[in-house]
């Protein structure tokens, strides 16, 4: 690297100095304009930042004595400066030559910028090669590549190319290429003895410039690169041998660096017009005169200074700053005088005068026609220019070496550009995890690196590739609704299809030439394989010349998937081509069990009995300790022969995890759509990859717990649902014993590191429901220790409530199975006095979940779930009442037994106390009124059990009477009547049902009462209250006519016996006529009976068919049997007593007596034999007769209602 490319001029040899001079040259108008350039008034824009600099502050330069013989060496000469960098490093100041690799190590030291922010990462001797290319005959030799918008430049020597083919055997077919289409006499040309002199008088100068003794250290060996003029050794120094071994070992993080390392004094971000680039620079800057700082040049008297060195010396000083430049002349090496120039003032120098303009233009157009050209990432372009030549041409080495069908790792670039394109894209992963835009190019990347790359050579940058792209879907989180920090490059991208892109930039290129934009070649013989051709270089002057035409990656958007199973199977493919990359690494294989990947991991299905459950403990206990954090790391290798902490090691873990996660997103998104023999398959495989993980592991991080008790959870609700959904079963069966190849291979890789059967017991697909319950149940279990244990116990999150709730739910699940096989068994046995064993113990099974699943509800303070466990105890108290139901020797139903009254008991404070854990209706009305409903259904069954079975061997009449109204009324409490519901009906019909016991018991205590008269009033007042809130509420139903007609008949006979016990005659009047009232009531029964028997005769006209409807037709039949002499006992005594009496009658009383007489009449002579449908139609009349205009007009009314 020199000091300034001015320098090289000087040791160009006299003979060829001037033919080095071509192209356009600069007039007075063009010149005119170009002042000021380091200013802001400028046309030319040019800002310099300098982002690392390895050089001390600038110091001021020691002018040299007029006379001072540069060809003596001073006594520091050769040691190493800091103020002349790498130039004071070399027996010759500095080199010519640039490194290969420069590029890639400015690249790797500034991460950030590459792909977007910056245009051009060079050596700036190439920037300033590329940008005299018009002016110059020299030839011109690059390499370029492209990662993302930004291009890296290096020099391509292609002798030093060629002299490591004759001893390597390497790059024959460029060798070949070369010498049959673009010189055919290539020899490599030595180094005049001048261009060794100038280089030394150069270097002494430096030295001598450097203010004081400067006294540093000896140079130290290794650093004497350019001591010797042999061209072999000058190419194994700047060749590094790191990129033509390969170099399997390295770390990821250390990735190749031998020879790429950035050895420039000093890194520039360099924004030129419209252009940024990074450069390299080794330029030594000095303090004095009127800037701080300026650089030194050395010219000879005798040569004036021509385009190529004023545009040198120019870009030099725009690129690091520097204001002014200190110009010494010697002649023959003896000092003559210096001269300051301004950095602005130089493109008007005598000899040199150039346009600034024309060179802004240089740079777009090079810039334009490279970025156009050089479009696909990973390849290996070629810029050339032959010596003395006009024609400029671009190559694809990497598309002519597969041609030549030779191996990747021929071509030097490979590694490093696969290499930067992996640290481009790990540099915006972490960029990814604020904003997802970057996926598209960040997958683009990593794509472009494994092509490059040999699996058997890199495996370790491709397992980490395909991790990194198995990253990018985001697995736990749906894809962002808008679209548009995902689809910035519009349509989406093909997966399988990689092709298609560089097909479309073919298109691309095909179509930009055909417009003109590049020349074809005029010569086919000679261009035929190059990319794009510069026709002229005087091209490049003419403003706007070359367009980009080029769309940076046109479809590198990332393909957005809405759907989960898509997502999860690209993850899945990744890992395994990460897996395949990582596991052909390692070489242990002889030592493995043979494994058939294509031959199908069979996954087996059980049918266990109940009696399996208990067999199945043994596998609970290895379901936990595989559950448990691990506490020994692992010394030894593992299973595969992979060595703990290598990268083979820690990729595997990644990889094993992230095909877990992948599986256990596939497995739910199963279970959300109902396909649970899917789902336990896809969770088999996802407790496989963990159980290998761990296999590999030596400690699991308090996230991979989290994650695995997440799994677990997971694997209870599919066995939960299996189970609840047997009718299923064949579905599920053929859903789990599916499987992908991509399955069975991972699975392959799997048994490598492990025998994966440590959750088996878990993720069987058996065949019965209790079994899988229990299974459930365990996972669940499993899951809570895991996030309880002392790895996971300050790591607190919400997923200890969900376990908890699940928990508390499959406990539910179970303790209801158990509850209803007791029932099951209590309705197919035969009657027998005492309860069997087996019932017994399901009892004990259920009511033990029950008591579990209500303290894990409580422990997350789930009142609602709490109150509905309670409810389901209250369900199984009444359960063990029934069982306990005394069957005396006739078959019969005995009296209530004492068993029963406890059970219905413990059944009433589980109800009050599920009331009470939900505190009021508002917290959740739901189970408010489940709760409600059930609490007042045990108190009916209670009293009605009591009161129809009164056990009156054990207690008095008395004593179960207050009993029964005590429950009755505490079921009446709880009969909700306002609230509008559909059990709105239910409750009515209840509380009229409990109004009409209440009322036929308060009539029975009535005709048995003898002595206490007060009692008696009591009970006749109690019963008529009864009686009128049943017949109300029974009316309000409209569907309970025989219920209603009963009711009525009861209180008919209720008023009958009041009148026998009365003596006078008034009384009875007033009796009878109160009961024919009453009896008037019944016609709205009969409404409802002949309704209902007219609906039954248009349903089925044929009588033979029975009746259709809800209406009991023997109870009807029943009631009219007691309703008919009833009626006409009434009628009977009404005409009689009327008859008799002493007073004389009113005319209302005789229109009364004659109805009553005609009713009468009729009801005789109604015919028995007749149809249903007539009776109840004629009893209807008859009803009607009696009733009153005015109560017949407002019951009209009401009934209408």
């Amino acid at each position: 690297m020199s000091a300034s490319a001015g320098d090289r001029e000087s040791g160009i040899p006299s003979d060829t100095a001037k033919e080095e001079i071509s192209g356009p040259t600069c007039t007075g108008d063009n010149s005119k304009h170009d002042s000021a350039i380091c200013s802001s008034t400028s046309e030319i824009k040019s800002r310099a930042v300098v982002k690392y600099s390895a050089a001390p502050p600038p110091t001021s330069y020691a002018l040299l004595q007029e006379k001072t013989d540069l060809k003596l060496p001073p006594a520091n000469w050769l040691r190493e400066n800091a103020q002349l960098g790498s130039a004071g490093t070399t027996i010759l100041g500095s080199s010519s030559k640039s490194k290969p690799f420069s590029s890639f190590g400015m690249a790797y030291d500034f991460i950030d910028c590459i792909g977007d922010d910056v245009d051009v990462v060079s050596d700036s001797e190439n920037i300033k090669k590329l940008l005299k290319i018009p002016y110059s005959k020299s030839h011109v030799s690059m390499a370029v590549h492209r990662v993302g918008r930004t291009l890296l430049l290096d020099e391509l020597d292609i002798q030093e190319l060629f002299m490591r083919s004759s001893q390597t055997g390497d790059w024959t077919w460029l060798k070949e290429f070369y010498q049959r289409l673009i010189d055919q006499k290539w020899q490599r040309k030595k180094k005049s003895k001048e261009h060794w002199y100038q280089k030394a008088i150069l270097s002494k100068f430096l030295y001598y410039s450097i203010n004081g003794e400067g006294a540093a250290e000896p140079v130290s060996d290794n650093l004497n690169e350019g001591e010797e003029e042999n061209g072999a050794e000058e190419f194994s120094s700047s060749w590094p041998t790191a990129f033509t071994s390969a170099q399997s070992d390295v770390e990821d993080s250390d990735a190749p660096k031998e020879g790429l390392r950035n050895d420039f004094v000093r890194n520039i971000m360099w924004t030129f017009e419209d252009i940024h680039m990074l450069v390299g620079s080794n330029m030594p800057i000095f303090g004095g005169g009127r800037y701080p700082a300026v650089s030194l040049r050395l010219r000879d008297n005798n040569k004036p200074i021509n385009i190529l060195t004023g545009i040198d010396y120019w870009l030099d000083n725009l690129m690091c700053n520097v204001p002014e430049l200190v110009m010494c002349f010697h002649v023959n090496g003896i000092v003559q005088k210096y001269e300051m120039i301004k950095t602005e003032d130089i493109p008007h120098l005598e000899n040199s005068t150039f346009s600034t303009r024309v060179v802004k233009d240089i740079a777009q157009n090079i810039l334009s026609f490279l970025k156009s050209n050089c479009t696909k990432e990973g390849h290996t372009y070629w810029l050339f220019k032959a010596s003395g030549s006009d024609i400029v041409k671009l190559y694809d080495l990497t598309t002519l070496c597969e041609e030549a069908e030779e191996e990747k790792c021929q071509n030097p670039f490979t590694l490093p550009v696969a290499v930067l394109l992996y640290r481009v894209a790990s540099n915006l992963m972490l960029k990814a995890r604020q904003n997802r835009k970057h996926y598209g190019t960040i997958r683009t990347l990593l794509l472009n690196c494994v092509k490059l790359l040999d699996q058997e050579r890199h495996p370790q940058i491709i397992a980490s590739a395909h991790y990194m792209l198995s990253e990018l879907f985001q697995l736990d989180e749906p894809p962002e609704e808008d679209g548009e920090s995902l689809r910035a490059g519009g349509s989406e991208d093909s997966y399988s299809d990689e092709d298609r892109d560089e097909e479309e930039e073919e298109d691309l290129m095909e179509d930009s030439d055909d417009n003109g934009s590049y020349g074809n070649c005029s010569s086919p013989q000679d261009d035929s394989k190059a990319v794009a051709v510069i026709r002229s270089v005087g091209e490049l002057s003419v403003p706007e010349k070359y367009k980009s035409t080029y769309q940076i990656r046109p479809s590198c958007a990332f393909p957005v998937s809405q759907d989960k199973e898509e997502r999860c199977r690209h993850v899945l493919s990744y890992v395994l081509k990460g897996l395949k990359a990582v596991d052909g690494s390692i070489k242990k294989e002889s030592d493995l069990p043979a494994a058939d990947p294509n031959t199908p991991i069979p996954l087996k299905y059980e049918d266990r009995s109940a009696n399996g459950a208990c067999a199945a403990e043994k596998g609970i206990s290895l379901l936990l300790e595989r559950a448990g954090p691990l506490q020994a790391d692992q010394k030894h290798p593992t299973r595969s022969g992979m060595i703990p902490g290598s990268w083979q090691h820690r990729m595997k873990l990644q990889l094993f995890l992230k095909a877990s996660k992948a599986y256990y997103v596939l497995s739910d998104a199963a279970t959300n759509l109902l396909k649970y023999g899917r789902a336990l398959r896809y969770i088999k495989l996802s407790l496989q990859c963990y159980d290998a993980y761990c296999s590999v592991s030596g400690t699991l991080h308090p996230q991979v717990l989290q994650f695995h008790s997440q799994c677990l959870s997971l694997c209870g609700d599919i066995q939960l649902m299996l189970a609840q959904n047997a009718n299923n079963r064949a579905a599920y069966l053929e859903e789990y014993s599916y499987q992908t190849k991509e399955d069975q291979e991972i699975l392959h890789s799997l048994h490598r590191e492990s025998s994966c059967q440590a959750f088996n017991m878990a993720t069987d697909l058996a065949m019965d429901p209790e079994y899988q319950l229990f299974v459930s149940s365990k996972c669940y279990e499993a899951a809570y220790e895991l996030l309880v244990s002392e790895a996971l116990k300050d790591h607190t999150s919400d997923q200890l409530a969900q376990v908890l709730k699940r928990l508390g739910n499959i406990r539910n699940e179970m303790g209801v199975f158990y509850m209803n096989q007791a029932a099951a068994m209590q309705t197919e046995k035969e009657a027998k006095k005492s309860v069997s064993v087996a019932e017994q113990e399901m009892w004990k099974k259920s009511f033990a979940f029950f008591e579990k699943g209500m303290n894990d509800f409580e422990a997350i303070g789930d009142s609602t779930n709490t109150a509905l466990l309670l409810c389901n105890t209250g369900r199984l108290m009444r359960i063990c009442a029934q069982a306990h139901c005394a069957i005396s020797a006739d078959q019969s139903r005995g009296e209530f037994s004492p068993e029963e009254a406890l059970y219905y008991n413990k059944a009433i404070d589980y109800y009050l106390r599920a009331m009470k854990s939900l505190a009021s209706r508002e917290n959740h009305p739901a189970v408010w009124d489940s709760v409600n409903w059930e609490l007042s259904t045990t108190y009916f069954t209670l009293a009605t059990l009591l009161q129809d079975y009164a056990p009156l061997s054990r207690k008095a009449q008395e004593q179960i009477g207050r009993e029964v109204t005590e429950a009755m009324m505490k079921s009446l409490k709880y009969c909700d009547l306002q609230t509008e519901s559909a059990r709105q009906p239910l409750y009515q019909y209840r509380a009229a049902t409990i109004h009409h016991r209440l009322a036929s018991m308060y009539h029975s205590c009535f005709r048995n009462q003898v002595g206490d008269e007060h009692l008696r009033k009591q009970h006749r007042s109690l019963a008529e209250l009864h009686y009128s809130k049943a017949v109300c509420l029974f009316l309000s139903l409209k569907d309970a006519p025989c219920e209603l007609l009963r009711t009525l008949l009861e209180r008919v006979a209720f008023a009958e016996f009041t009148m026998a016990g009365q003596s006078s005659n008034a009384a009875k009047l007033k009796s009878l006529t109160g009961a024919i009232e009453i009896m008037t009531e019944t016609r709205f029964a009969f409404q409802l009976i002949h309704k209902e028997l007219l609906e039954e005769q248009t349903e089925s006209p044929d009588v033979a068919s029975g009746p259709t409807s809800g209406l009991n037709l023997q109870e009807v039949m029943k009631l009219i049997g007691v309703f008919e002499p009833s009626f006409s006992f009434l009628l009977l005594q009404l005409i009689k007593l009327m008859t008799t009496m002493k007073r004389k009658p009113s005319n209302k009383d005789e229109e009364l007596l004659k109805t009553y007489k005609n009713v009468y009449s009729k009801l005789l002579r109604a015919e028995k034999n007749v149809p249903l449908l007539s009776r109840v139609k004629v009893y209807i009349e008859l009803l009607q007769q009696l009733t009153p205009e005015t109560e017949s007009d407002d019951t009209g009314t009401q009934k209408s209602s």
